[in-house]
């Protein structure tokens, strides 16, 4: 299937509006939305008594640690007001997946993933830092990693 983008852009439009025409949705076409979507989400974080808007595509992955919830960007770690149910919940058309217990990741930052002998997966992120994929979690993230 061809995929053809055509731009409009004129002054007389305050809003963007975005169409898709296709003969029916498929995962690429799924995928597309998600994007979309993702990028119009935003988090606030803490760190050292400030509040940062985060854009939730700049997120790598999301920790509960203590009852706490942690979010990692590429260099810097905030701390924000969700519990990780409810990311889970509002993240759940997105790039974004549970791979244990407490934690979520941004799989458009997987740079690449190995099987380790217990059944869980190692996934490497293109930050360096490694997350493990717990067993429990690994269907549901091969069928969203690996298509």
């Amino acid at each position: 299937m061809n995929i053809n983008i055509k731009i409009i852009e004129s002054e007389e439009y305050e809003d963007i509006q975005i169409i898709i025409k296709c003969p029916e949705v498929n995962n690429q076409i799924k995928q597309i939305i998600e994007k979309i979507e993702q990028n119009k989400m935003t988090l606030s974080g803490e760190k050292n008594g400030r509040i940062y808007s985060l854009d939730i595509h700049d997120v790598y992955y999301v920790e509960s640690v203590d009852n706490k919830t942690f979010v990692y960007t590429e260099k810097e770690v905030y701390e924000i007001n969700f519990k990780l149910y409810e990311l889970v919940d509002r993240l759940k058309d997105t790039s974004f997946i549970r791979i244990s217990k407490h934690l979520i990741v941004n799989i458009d930052y997987i740079q690449s993933v190995r099987a380790l002998i217990n059944g869980k997966f190692e996934a490497l992120l293109t930050n360096g830092e490694f997350v493990i994929v717990n067993r429990h979690y690994v269907k549901a993230f091969k069928e969203k990693f690996i298509p």
